[in-house]
């Protein structure tokens, strides 16, 4: 009696055509990949917004005469007002968090083609890849601003560092495994395994810095 096998399509992406050289001329990812990218471009994007709102609000309270202090403004060291009145709150010349509304609104975008069964070119994960680089590499910059020259934390700062982090590392993940970042054979076994380590590592020592840098006021 022959056996018919069931392939669950439901958390696999459809198989793309091959190119000449076996490699695939264009890759979709998984739902579960879509979701997250959706996900942590969502949880990025609610971050960007509501510091956008709270700068126009503080702007327009100097230009009234008035103070306006953030909700997420708590104590000296959780103080989203110090963030945003710095110089470094608008690195590029115009408020960071209009960035953000552009770049995370990207990844939601590219999240939701993902779980409509779109594929992408190589170029196309490279060039997203080296999207998440930037930005992980600009929130590194912004964390170290913080900690060590404003002496403050934003609390929506650190959930867009956060998903900036995850969608790194997990983009990063996806264009090794695929061939599209050459890789040996250990590592692209390492990242289809253990791909979740890494940003559990990367934001565990984040959050050690944290903890290490006003360890007095934490504990006091």
């Amino acid at each position: 009696m022959s056996k018919t096998t069931v392939k669950d399509v439901s958390t696999e992406p459809e198989p793309s055509p091959e190119g000449t050289a076996g490699t695939p001329r264009a890759e979709g990812g998984s739902r579960a990949f879509g979701l997250l990218l959706v996900i942590t471009g969502a949880a990025g994007l609610l971050a960007a917004w509501v510091i956008t709102l709270d700068k126009f609000k503080l702007l327009e309270a100097k230009v009234a005469g008035k103070t306006f202090t953030p909700g997420c403004s708590l104590n000296p060291v959780v103080s989203c007002g110090s963030v945003m009145e710095s110089k470094q709150a608008a690195a590029f010349g115009f408020p960071n968090p209009m960035l953000g509304l552009v770049a995370y609104g990207i990844v939601v975008c590219v999240g939701m083609s993902l779980l409509a069964r779109a594929r992408f070119p190589r170029w196309y994960w490279l060039t997203f890849n080296a999207g998440t680089l930037f930005g992980v590499g600009f929130c590194a910059w912004l964390m170290f601003q913080s900690l060590y020259r404003i002496n403050a934390l934003c609390l929506w700062c650190c959930l867009a560092w956060v998903a900036t982090i995850v969608m790194f590392w997990y983009v990063t993940s996806f264009n090794v495994r695929k061939g599209f970042l050459p890789a040996p054979a250990w590592l692209r076994g390492f990242f289809g395994e253990f791909t979740w380590v890494l940003p559990v590592l990367h934001i565990g020592i984040i959050g050690m810095l944290i903890l290490t840098r006003w360890w007095d006021f934490w504990t006091s």
